[in-house]
Order: structure tokens, then sequence, then C-alpha cells
């Protein structure tokens, strides 16, 4: 049986339960209390040496980060639209996988994390990069209705949770129609999957 650990404020937690939940994939959430600083102990670390959520399990298989548990999903059970197997379509969606990790965390994430959980930040430098962040993702989806291949794939399920996110951290939408538009054509994904703030 597949296991997700996962905090339900953390949209990088959401990413994974939302790819499980697109696949129609049978699994358990395993509830991390980050806030009492669970991830931290000795029994979690052996899972995740980071200390960091989400962590997949699957049998023996031990994945943790976000954007490899994607790959993981997409892989081992979905089929080739979510990761096609051509050297340059998979390249692409890499590269989204990139900016989630880089810099959709350091700008959208960074932001809703002060707001939310009072942590201690460059604010301004952080919605900078956020906005940074949503003019290259308006420009790119002004062309077309997903990241890549014409079809959501795991670019998409990446990049959405701290985009959709994003008056969490006091980062307006509003400037942004085609993204706008990309956060409710996700939301009407067969399997589609909320979270608080989403």
């Amino acid at each position: 049986m597949i296991q997700l650990y996962y905090h339900e404020l953390s949209g990088n937690c959401h990413k994974a339960r939302l790819m499980l939940s697109l696949l129609g994939l049978e699994h358990d959430l395993v509830p991390v209390d980050l806030m009492s600083g669970e991830q931290k102990s000795p029994q979690f670390l052996k899972l995740n040496p980071l200390g960091q959520v989400p962590v997949l399990t699957d049998g023996d298989v031990v994945i943790r980060d976000a954007q490899a548990i994607l790959v993981y999903l997409a892989r081992r059970y979905g089929d080739e639209g979510w990761l096609p197997e051509s050297a340059e379509l998979i390249s692409k969606i890499v590269q989204w996988l990139s900016m989630a990790a880089n810099e959709i965390q350091q700008g959208l994430a960074r932001a809703r994390l002060h707001f939310l959980f009072n942590v201690q930040t460059d604010l301004g430098l952080a919605q900078k990069k956020a906005h940074q962040v949503l003019q290259i993702l308006d420009e790119h989806l002004a062309q077309r209705p997903w990241l890549e291949c014409d079809r959501p794939t795991i670019a998409d399920v990446a990049c959405y949770p701290y985009v959709g996110l994003a008056g969490d951290g006091k980062v307006s939408l509003e400037a942004y129609p085609h993204a706008r538009a990309w956060i409710n054509r996700i939301k009407q994904l067969p399997g589609y999957i909320g979270m608080p703030g989403l």
C-alpha cells in the first residue's frame, strides 16, 4: 500500500496528494505534525534524513521530495501523457519541475510562509520573485492551455499549488489572466482534490 507522509497546509505535499488522486491510486495519508517538530524525530529521519515532507513509500520504495514523487508516480502508475518518453518533451517538463523547486519556492512559497507561519524572510524580494515567475508563466500560457504537450503533465501538477495559493502570500493574480485560466482548468480535471486555500 502506498503511504504519503504529509502536512495539510504544505503545497509540496499537495502536489503528491493531487497526483495520487488524479491517477486514482489508493493510498494512506500519514499526517506529520511540523509544528511539534515530528519531522525531526529519529523515526521520521530514517525515511528522510532532510526532515522534510512529503515522503512517499510504496512497499520497499521510499521517495522524498515532491518533484521526485511526481516522477515516480507518473512513470510507475501513469500513462505516457503524464511524463512522455521523448527526450525533448521530458527535458521541457523537467525545466518546470526545476522552476517549481527553485523560483516558485523562493518567491510564491516563501511569501506564503511569511504570512501563514510567521517565517522571517525578505518579503519584498520574495514577492518580486513571485511576480517574475507569474509573468513568465502567464506569457507561456497565453499560447497554450497546459505548460507542455497540450495536455496536463506533471509539470502542471508541480507548479500549480503555490501559484494557486499566491493570495496567501499577498501576491495578486489579477494581472495574470492566462495563469488564472490555467488554475481553473486544473480544478476541472477528473480526480482533482483541493486543500485549504485552494
